[in-house]
């Protein structure tokens, strides 16, 4: 059964956005130099979901947004053919909504691979104990958008860069059919 939701929810995600998928679709275009893009990222998703899905769906979703932006702002570097001197860098943000599905997928132009953190860092038992101070300064975007997200992974660009793409299952956290 559990094979069986996860090959649903990958085709739902790779299907263009059509009327006819019970989808809705929102693509938005910001740019790293610009102040507030972590902010315009998170707000958008607010107000794609808000009346949707529940609140803590809501709260999920704008921390991974956030986190997946400020990588973005911070790590990437434009490939070779896409980076022109005073240009700003692209950071599209997509989001797909199903009945039973959230995703929402960061393009950058960079196609560096991004280092997904493979299992737990620290064991949960020892994490009431670790001090904020051993803990690592950067790297913990990924991370945080693992333990919010059920399923985070990335794809390459056709024409350079890449997509980090974060699945949240709904599971009946949906509030309502959006408008």
């Amino acid at each position: 059964m559990h094979l069986a939701s996860e090959l649903d929810a990958y085709a739902h995600w790779f299907v263009a956005p059509k009327p006819s998928s019970g989808g809705h679709f929102l693509t938005l275009t910001l740019f790293a130099e610009c102040g507030n893009t972590a902010r315009i990222a998170r707000d958008t998703t607010s107000v794609f979901l808000r009346g949707v899905v529940a609140e803590e769906l809501i709260y999920d979703a704008r921390l991974a947004v956030s986190e997946l932006v400020g990588n973005v702002v911070n790590h990437a570097v434009p490939d070779r053919g896409k980076a022109h001197p005073g240009c700003c860098r692209r950071i599209d943000v997509a989001f797909k909504l199903y009945p039973k599905w959230l995703f929402i997928g960061v393009t950058d132009e960079d196609s560096t691979p991004p280092l997904l953190p493979m299992g737990d860092v620290y064991s949960p038992e020892l994490m009431a104990d670790i001090s904020e101070a051993v803990l690592p300064d950067s790297g913990r975007g990924l991370l945080i958008a693992q333990r919010v997200a059920t399923a985070v992974w990335w794809t390459p660009g056709e024409r350079g860069g890449k997509t980090v793409w974060c699945r949240f299952d709904l599971d009946g956290r949906q509030l309502s059919e959006p408008s």
